[in-house]
């Protein structure tokens, strides 16, 4: 006879005759959970405080893995569902367990780098190839994990744009020649600036310029401009040589002839101080005595001009001595002291045998003089 037939005393859809498999598995883990903790055999039905139990180390389990330790260089982000809770500084700590709160680890003195190489246009429509090295450090953990999706990839991105606004800017000869070394500062001013403006929590250290090619189409008027700039830097180099050798010597040439007219100024005033006090006391001795100071003033005056002169004069109307005279030596004397002077050449041709031998004594020329006066012919 079949099972399932009618009359074997079995209903095959009598589901109360006998437990099935899956009430009997956990009846015997309540069995053993209840032996563990001391329950025994008739301490508690099955089912009654097995189960509480298993949920408790469920839920002691589940709060252990809210542990975490953060390091030294790093900082942690908790997120409650989504949203920024707290940021916890290196240490031991703890949160509430996933999927409520989610902590984000961030390294913020690390400093990372990634290579850049890319090919773009100069403002003069000429090729060149650029291959850089950007390093970057995580300084704010919150606006890093929640402000950009992708930070890095941002960072990517962004680099590029910079460089293609430097070298789109400049021509290709001046890239490779005087802003060389300006192509990695100003991209990295340009990108610092677009992430803060993002927020994105990156601080670029630096950026390298590892290389810097062209097209060998280009490589003459490169070298030719290159040159050019050698020699541009030769003569600036020479013209601050100039201006420390020649500004120094202006200065003192300067500063002499200031001196000289200082000098020149006190000594002009002190003569003319001079001047005004012996007129004074000139006038004062003249209204004392005028007639006095009028003699006194000309004798002086003659006296002055005659021993300036080389004139020599003699009284011929006297009483006939004879007198001798030095004449070629003080003719000598006056045309030494004033060469061409038209006085001593008055002097010199007051009688024609004077004009004669230099040599002739005085009495000659006396006696010569009486041998005229007498005979008139």
């Amino acid at each position: 006879m079949a099972w399932n037939e009618p009359g074997n005393g079995k209903d095959p859809w009598d589901k109360d005759e006998q437990p099935n498999d899956l009430d009997k598995i956990v009846q015997g883990w309540q069995r053993k959970l209840s032996g563990i903790f001391g329950g025994g055999r008739g301490a508690a039905p099955p089912g009654s405080s097995g189960g509480w139990v298993l949920i408790v180390l469920l839920l002691v389990a589940w709060g252990l893995t809210g542990l975490y330790r953060v390091d030294e260089a790093e900082r942690g982000v908790v997120q409650r569902f989504g949203a920024y809770t707290d940021t916890t500084m290196p240490g031991l700590h703890w949160h509430i367990p996933y999927p409520i709160e989610v902590v984000d680890i961030v390294n913020v003195t690390a400093v990372d780098n990634f290579p850049f190489r890319t090919e773009m246009l100069t403002a003069d429509r000429q090729y060149v190839f650029i291959q850089m090295v950007v390093q970057y450090r995580r300084t704010n953990p919150v606006d890093y994990s929640f402000e950009v999706v992708e930070p890095e990839l941002t960072l990517q991105d962004v680099t590029e744009s910079a460089l293609r606004e430097v070298v789109g800017t400049s021509s290709l000869i001046r890239l490779v020649t005087e802003q060389r070394d300006q192509i990695a500062p100003r991209t990295q001013e340009i990108v610092q600036a677009t992430l803060d403006s993002y927020g994105a929590g990156i601080t670029v250290t630096s950026i390298s310029l590892e290389d810097l090619d062209y097209p060998a189409a280009v490589q003459e008027a490169v070298d030719d401009a290159q040159q050019a700039e050698n020699d541009a830097s030769r003569y600036v180099l020479e013209a601050d040589t100039y201006e420390k050798d020649i500004i120094p010597r202006a200065r003192g040439t300067a500063a002499r002839v200031r001196l000289d007219a200082e000098a020149y100024r006190d000594r002009v005033t002190r003569d003319a101080e001079g001047e005004a006090a012996r007129f004074e006391a000139l006038l004062t001795e003249y209204q004392k005595a005028p007639r006095v100071t009028r003699d006194r003033l000309y004798l002086e005056a003659i006296e002055e001009v005659y021993s300036n002169s080389s004139k020599v004069i003699i009284d011929s109307e006297g009483d006939g001595n004879l007198l001798y005279l030095p004449l070629d030596q003080l003719a000598r004397g006056g045309n030494r002291a004033a060469p061409g002077d038209e006085t001593n050449r008055a002097s010199d041709a007051q009688t024609p045998e004077s004009r004669g031998d230099p040599e002739r004594t005085a009495v000659e020329i006396r006696s010569d003089r009486e041998r005229a006066r007498r005979d008139p012919r």
